[in-house]
């Protein structure tokens, strides 16, 4: 069956446009079909976003008339969310986002009872009920609708036992996004002792993601350096993911964070089958670190979904993408920029090592990657010139380079990624494809 819905992470597209209430209410019902229990208990998370509380509220009547017992959690952070869901026993969580999409955009995904998203199966079965080939009938009495007002404190409290950490010596900036994690984090490190800072922790429901966050580094780097601060992170509108910058203000992105972090594990023999697990968006240099230091790598598509896949089918405990989406199953079942960043600090505090010199773990091959926002995103498959411009480039690169071009699972956008010896050679071989993409897709 042909997803119209679901991508690689839930349902995600512009509120009110694709996703508008109907469709959350009918998901809702859809949701409850699936479950299998008569009565679950689902927990309901979101973001900052303005189209949140319509799309939450559209969403948790569809659960509660179909009979759903729903405890809504509020502004949480999707990790958080996930981690509650098996803390408090519920059968099932519902998270609304588009984590490091803009404002317009909204998304809305499902977790399971054991913290993990929904099954593949699960989500054809939802699509069904969204295609009106199956109906998800309202019978009987509605359920009940409760509310976790310390859902952000009870999940900060659970994630702090998990770390034996003193951040009295650390000076850190927080770039919160105006997203989820505008409480969350910070009152991790406040616990924790640290000396910190924080911007971007003024939602209005405009402002997430915008020129802030993981997705916008500058800022964060500007004040990092002009500040005289150990490091900082930044976090994306969902707090899922988590990007550092360290003293002297340079970006340490997530193949930096996961080297550092796969060494560290290893070294403390936390490093199940000494092995990682990573996406093909991963740049080249990774995987020479890691074989420097005996530790393999496992390579998926891009996603959390398939990094996570692999993970749970080869016993593998840690893996993530360069974006900063980690997980770490010692501390959760998804992607948690919180959790990423007290492991970090683990490794800083337990080394005596900087943010900088920890980096040194790795060298980074020239990259460069543009997203094109095309018209015709299906006809990427059958656009031959694209791809024979692809083959001649690649022969020009050899061994000391790649090219990987992908649709997004996410949004009208075309990736092109390339790598090369040189930040020249790279750029020039990068621009002629992005060229060729816009030539024979047209450009949005």
């Amino acid at each position: 069956m042909t997803r119209k819905f679901f991508g690689t992470d839930g349902i995600r597209g512009m509120a009110n446009e694709f996703l508008t209430a109907d469709l959350a209410m009918t998901l809702g019902r859809a949701a409850m079909a699936v479950l299998p229990s008569e009565r679950p208990i689902v927990l309901v998370g979101r973001d900052t976003r303005i189209s949140g509380g319509m799309l939450e509220a559209a969403l948790v009547a569809g659960l509660s008339s179909a009979g759903g017992l729903v405890v809504q959690a509020g502004v949480i952070p999707t990790p958080a969310l996930a981690g509650l869901v098996v803390a408090e026993g519920a059968d099932a969580g519902a998270v609304i986002s588009a984590s490091h999409n803009p404002y317009k955009d909204n998304g809305i995904k499902f977790f399971g009872s054991t913290g993990f998203k929904l099954t593949d199966e699960q989500e054809l079965e939802m699509e069904r009920y969204l295609t009106g080939e199956s109906v998800a009938e309202v019978s009987g009495d509605p359920g009940r609708i409760g509310a976790l007002y310390d859902a952000t404190e009870i999940y900060v409290d659970g994630l702090l036992e998990q770390f034996d950490l003193d951040l009295s010596r650390f000076r850190i900036l927080l770039d919160c996004a105006n997203g989820a994690t505008y409480r969350s984090s910070p009152l991790a490190f406040d616990r924790l002792g640290a000396d910190i800072t924080v911007i971007n922790d003024s939602p209005d429901g405009y402002n997430i993601n915008k020129d802030c966050g993981s997705t916008h580094m500058e800022q964060l780097q500007d004040l990092v350096q002009n500040g005289r601060y150990d490091l900082g992170f930044a976090y994306d509108g969902d707090g899922d993911r988590v990007l550092a910058v360290d003293s002297t203000g340079e970006l340490v992105d997530g193949d930096f964070i996961m080297a550092i972090c796969a060494n560290y594990l290893k070294e403390q023999g936390r490093l199940p089958a000494d092995t990682i697990v990573t996406t093909v968006m991963t740049n080249l240099g990774f995987h020479t670190a890691m074989q420097d230091l005996g530790i393999s790598v496992k390579t998926t598509a891009v996603g959390d979904r398939y990094v996570l896949e692999e993970m749970l089918a080869g016993g593998f405990g840690f893996g993530g993408e360069q974006s900063g989406h980690l997980i770490n199953l010692e501390t959760g079942t998804t992607g948690d920029g919180l959790a990423t960043s007290l492991l970090l600090l683990e490794v800083m505090s337990n080394t005596g090592a900087s943010l900088s010199e920890l980096a040194r773990v790795m060298t980074r091959l020239p990259q460069k990657l543009v997203n094109v926002r095309v018209k015709n995103l299906a006809g990427l498959e059958k656009a031959a010139s694209v791809w024979a411009r692809i083959d001649e480039e690649q022969a020009r690169l050899g061994d000391a380079g790649r090219i990987l071009v992908r649709t997004s699972g996410t949004e009208p956008l075309v990736r092109v990624m390339v790598e090369a010896s040189t930040e020249e050679l790279c750029s020039s071989v990068c621009d002629r494809i992005v060229a060729e993409v816009e030539l024979n897709l047209g450009t949005a």
